[in-house]
């Protein structure tokens, strides 16, 4: 099974913000999911994101593998720990 973090559409028309969830790849974009780990509001000033560190490292580390978006707002709001951006200081500081 393939499993992706997305994310989930919810609001309502032109007023959308977004849960981020841990789901099957073959389940459709707003239907069932396995665990929701957070949540996006692009349209609140300034933009609310709220994700579950841990929970998004642990299913990483298990296999799943986040879109592209969901990519970008981890990076963004530095949810996401790179092992190589860790090593990069420690290797600076040898030389």
């Amino acid at each position: 099974m393939a499993v992706k973090i997305r994310l989930k559409r919810m609001g309502s028309k032109k007023r959308p913000y977004y849960r981020v969830v841990v789901a099957d790849a073959r389940a459709p974009r707003n239907g069932r999911f396995i665990e929701e780990i957070g949540f996006y509001n692009p349209v609140s000033e300034p933009k609310a994101c709220k994700i579950d560190k841990e929970r998004v490292e642990y299913w990483i580390g298990v296999g799943a593998k986040p879109t592209d978006t969901v990519n970008y707002l981890l990076k963004t709001y530095n949810i996401k720990s790179d092992k190589k951006a860790e090593k990069a200081p420690e290797a600076k500081e040898a030389e």
